[in-house]
């Protein structure tokens, strides 16, 4: 059993992490950053954290997952948000993340990104879709760099569908829709996977059942 901290826990992926973590026996850690999203985080069986990424310093963060041992950054500035945002949360959020685990000692962190990111980006591109794409570039390059042990998961378009339990994942899926409930048990079947450590996913639905293609 692992207690699994989660950074974006109240966030629609967030949330079905929490649900399946639980429902495998672990432990789960609700970051929030809203004292009215605890509620609905411990209902789900989560243990919480109060913080705000944006404002929190890395020290803070740690402090708050004592005993973990994985982290995951499924946060995001979400629709209608700014470009400084997608900065401050999207990147920005990535790297504390990774900065809080290393001084909590945790080792194992893993991150939702984005398909896609790597890209070249055309010149005529709107600006706040270009600091989306940009911050989750850089999010996944500075966490590989981060001497962690690391897995990127990079799901295409995304739907509120009921989980099938089958995608395509690889290095190269290419882009394809995927449930968010398929992406959070990608996550948690990757958090009990070693082979998953080192590498980067391209996720969408498909015909191989989750574990398997988790375990490849």
């Amino acid at each position: 059993m692992a207690k699994v901290a989660i950074v974006g826990a109240h966030g629609q992926i967030g949330k079905l992490i929490i649900k399946h973590l639980r429902a495998q026996g672990h432990e789960a850690l609700g970051i929030a950053r809203k004292e009215e999203q605890i509620p609905a985080l411990r209902k789900l069986g989560a243990d919480t954290v109060l913080l705000d990424i944006e404002n929190a310093t890395a020290d803070q963060l740690a402090t708050g997952m004592k005993n973990v041992d994985a982290v995951v950054f499924a946060a995001g500035a979400g629709g209608g948000s700014t470009a400084e945002r997608k900065h401050t949360v999207d990147y920005a959020g990535s790297v504390l993340l990774a900065e809080a685990a290393k001084l909590a000692g945790v080792s194992r962190y893993v991150q939702i990104s984005a398909v896609g990111v790597d890209d070249p980006l055309k010149p005529d591109t709107d600006a706040v879709w270009k600091a989306y794409i940009e911050a989750k570039r850089d999010a996944d390059i500075s966490l590989r760099a981060s001497g962690l042990e690391w897995t990127i998961i990079r799901p295409g378009p995304l739907t509120n569908e009921p989980a099938t339990g089958m995608v395509t994942l690889s290095e190269s899926a290419g882009r394809g829709e995927v449930t968010r409930e398929d992406v959070a048990l990608v996550v948690v079947a990757a958090i009990d996977a070693p082979s998953s450590i080192g590498k980067q996913w391209e996720l969408r639905g498909g015909n191989t059942p989750i574990r398997d293609a988790v375990c490849q």
